[in-house]
């Protein structure tokens, strides 16, 4: 087997069990060795075996750890055993039912880095975002399918990650049947129909499950904004916990249609729900010129960094949309807000919200701090998994 060796001294990272090894902490010889998706073993620079990974020449992350026992054999048996135990995690937290959706692999969260799968009443959705899962992805789909009998697997990797891999976009059934155009999840008795064939993400944002779930609490004969409403998700827990009214803004007329069809799938009245399709910081720019007041304010934008580069740029995109949240909410108002940028760590988020509050001439005060759903977990030595941070807020 290839080793790939470190340099005097980068050693840290992988003794502490981080999964990630990058191409600067490897020796200059050992610069351009292995194939993409190669298993390899990882050395100290002073010999002592210390992983087992795949390899990845395209990517500045060259090598993503399979695993720190150096006995064990990457191969069937080993993805059957990560997948098993994926799986029951999720089964003993009551997510896996007929008509649930949940994450069941989690990346390097759950030991198989790159990989994702997601369960949408009784269908699968995987992305391959890594050379290595990508290389094995047979394997990987045949134990899957012994670990978890579905009516079919589905594949989505179109991401930009997979890119960085230097690997083109996949999509298509891996096994059973195809899934329909759209298939009804619940998240307790709220009903959803979700796109897993060509929607955001796989389909749905699961990591919100248990955040949305909160909002109701505060939104009995509320006046609700949701931006970046996406198909309607904390809209539709608004409406369920008893508000008056919901307008949900984004910028995809597509996405705001699902959002109706899924209030009326739900028995909510039509005219509980205005659904804008725009720009969410015009839209709210035009509300605060209008004046236009709510009870409850959602923010989940999308991804602002997707890079250490865009992290400046990011920040002021979300201070600005906080601030203009803020000048838009009743006092005694609630906000809900959400950053997914794994750059912005969660005291700097906290900062850029405090900040806008500060612009928006509003006091403020978190009520509770948010992050996502647990089957979405975050392995203690991969910090990097605790992408979403979120804030509910009320105004004075």
């Amino acid at each position: 087997m290839t080793t790939l060796t470190l340099k005097s001294g980068r050693d840290e990272s992988l003794l502490r069990r981080h999964p990630w090894v990058f191409s600067g902490a490897l020796r200059r010889e050992d610069m351009d060795v292995g194939a993409a998706g190669e298993t390899v073993d990882i050395a100290a620079s002073d010999g002592r075996r210390l992983a087992r990974g795949a390899c990845s020449p395209a990517s500045q992350i060259r090598v993503r750890t399979w695993t720190f026992a150096l006995d064990e054999e990457i191969g069937p048996a080993f993805f059957a055993d990560r997948l098993k135990r994926a799986i029951a995690t999720r089964a003993a937290m009551n997510l896996i039912a007929p008509q649930f959706a949940c994450r069941l692999v989690n990346a390097e969260s759950d030991g198989l880095p790159g990989l994702i799968v997601d369960h949408y009443a009784g269908f699968l959705v995987c992305q391959f975002l890594f050379a290595g899962v990508e290389r094995c992805k047979n394997e990987i789909v045949e134990q899957l399918q012994a670990a978890f009998p579905a009516a079919g697997i589905f594949e989505r990797s179109e991401t930009e990650a997979r890119s960085r891999e230097g690997l083109q976009p996949a999509t298509g059934v891996l096994a059973g049947r195809e899934p329909p155009a759209l298939i009804e999840i619940r998240e307790g008795d709220v009903r959803i129909l979700a796109d897993i064939r060509k929607g955001h993400k796989t389909g749905f944002y699961l990591d919100q499950r248990v955040n949305r779930a909160m909002l109701p609490e505060f939104c009995a004969g509320a006046d609700v904004l949701n931006a970046f409403a996406y198909t309607g998700g904390f809209g539709l827990w608004a409406l369920k916990g008893g508000a008056k009214s919901v307008v949900n803004v984004d910028t995809s007329a597509e996405a705001l249609s699902l959002a109706q069809r899924n209030a009326d799938l739900n028995g909510f009245p039509a005219a509980a729900a205005e659904n804008v399709a725009h720009d969410a910081f015009q839209v709210l720019r035009r509300f605060r010129e209008a004046k236009r007041q709510f009870d409850v304010v959602v923010l989940d934008p999308p991804k602002f960094a997707a890079s250490a580069a865009q992290v400046m740029w990011a920040s002021r995109g979300y201070k600005d949309i906080n601030m203009l949240a803020f000048q838009l909410l009743k006092p005694g108002g609630f906000l809900f807000t959400f950053s997914c940028s794994g750059r912005i760590p969660p005291p700097l988020f906290q900062k850029i919200v405090a900040d806008a509050a500060l612009d928006a001439k509003r006091p403020a005060s978190i009520l509770r701090f948010l992050g996502q759903s647990p089957d979405h977990p975050v392995l203690l030595s991969f910090p990097e998994g605790h992408y979403l941070k979120g804030l509910i807020c009320r105004v004075d």
